[in-house]
């Protein structure tokens, strides 16, 4: 959509939400049910009120009511042909030079909340959740910690998009704090291992895909049809106990250490918003399987931060910035391996990039990496140090691609370490 376009609701050219983007949430305003909403600017339009009034009524809805449900999986079932069909009436609808919504003071009324006032959901009942490992930097650093340099990626890396089943019933939505977990871990030094609270606790800043029309068991998707089964992309906070970790994960890798909580962003940005900002995704060395391999796949230019604000702290810094094409594996890859034998997607399920690492010290995306497992803590601005996350940190992730003169954001996924029970 050219940056030309222009809505009739004043948008600040920081927002992460002008017309162009447009992305889904779920919201619950002060009276009423949690409803399907999109975002614009300072507002959140109800998409249920519009349906009411049969905006929605063309064929590609197939006569369904989607937009009053308390999740997004109805409407992720319909397939792109209903999204582009919503995108292309919202955007009619908000556009400067129409006057339905823009000369209709008592119709605003109802159909606009401010966001202040709402309460954000989870987008999506997700049903399923993996997690990939496929940023290149992440896996390269994590290695070279373990294994030294020369043996940092495991042998199947540069071949498939290694991923483990995560855990989708302790998936939060933003401002959920987090408690720090318990688990075993074994110090260096001792016999047998201990139990109690984490003592090295993290962040991984990462995105994730919602799946739309998901695919019948024991039908893989195609590499070239992957992107017809992705709505679109969500900020994501893995939080890890990496002392658990480092004790239980040889030889079936994470459990308890990230199981406990992974907080997503509310707001869910579309393919089609972010396509403006596709690149080329960079040659794969060695050349992928020919099911993993497509001519036209691609990347997205994402700007991705995250800041921490400790108690003491006034405001928050940022610790982290890196991009979305520090990821090695595209999300149409992942998908394409994820199901080449057979494995059945459904609607609303997540999956998530790993932690998304560049190649500078500063675009590392977690602890683990930002202070080398403890061993070169991080200084803040106010003098004090860390080399985990403590009690009372606060953690944010933000990400948005950069416009002319205008943003298509994902707004943040916040969180909030608390002690252990």
């Amino acid at each position: 959509m050219p940056a030309a376009l222009k809505s009739f609701i004043e948008v600040a050219p920081e927002s992460h939400f002008p017309i162009q983007n447009l992305p889904y949430g779920i919201f619950k305003p002060a009276q009423g049910a949690a409803r399907v909403g999109v975002a614009i600017g300072e507002f959140v339009l109800d998409l249920s009120v519009l349906e009411e009034l049969g905006h929605f009524e063309s064929s590609e809805f197939q006569n369904r009511r989607v937009f009053s449900e308390g999740a997004l999986n109805a409407f992720l079932a319909l397939g792109r042909p209903a999204w582009r069909k919503a995108r292309e009436v919202l955007q009619h609808l908000l556009a400067a030079e129409t006057a339905t919504l823009r000369d209709d003071a008592a119709l605003r009324g109802r159909v606009f909340h401010a966001r202040k006032d709402v309460t954000m959901q989870l987008p999506a009942r997700i049903g399923d959740y993996t997690d990939f490992y496929s940023s290149y930097h992440h896996a390269h650093n994590v290695g070279t910690m373990l294994r030294g340099p020369e043996n940092a990626l495991m042998p199947n890396w540069k071949w498939l998009p290694v991923a483990y089943h995560g855990r989708a019933s302790s998936i939060v939505v933003s401002d959920a704090d987090v408690r720090r977990p318990h688990g075993q871990t074994k110090p260096p030094d001792a016999a047998a291992p201990i139990f109690g609270p984490s003592r090295s606790f993290d962040y991984e800043l990462e995105t994730a895909f919602l799946i739309g029309p998901g695919n019948v068991l024991g039908q893989p998707v195609p590499i070239d049809r992957a992107t017809d089964h992705i709505f679109g992309l969500v900020l994501m906070n893995d939080w890890s106990a990496r002392d658990v970790q480092g004790w239980e994960y040889q030889p079936l890798g994470p459990f308890l250490a990230k199981n406990f909580c992974t907080s997503i962003s509310p707001w869910v940005v579309t393919l089609e918003a972010l396509e403006e900002f596709r690149k080329p995704l960079p040659p794969q060395d060695p050349e992928p399987l020919p099911y993993l391999h497509a001519a036209s796949d691609f990347t997205y230019d994402i700007q991705l931060e995250a800041r921490l604000q400790t108690a003491a702290m006034n405001e928050s810094h940022v610790i982290t910035r890196t991009n979305f094409q520090n990821l090695y594996w595209s999300i149409a890859q992942q998908l394409a391996h994820h199901t080449v034998n057979g494995c059945n997607l459904q609607p609303g399920d997540l999956l998530a990039s790993g932690t998304i690492s560049g190649p500078t010290e500063e675009s590392r995306g977690c602890m683990l990496e930002l202070t080398w497992r403890g061993a070169k803590p991080l200084t803040l601005p106010n003098g004090e140090t860390r080399k985990w996350l403590e009690d009372g940190d606060g953690l944010t992730i933000t990400g948005w691609a950069q416009g002319d003169g205008y943003r298509v954001g994902f707004g943040e996924v916040a969180g909030r370490v608390l002690p252990a029970s």
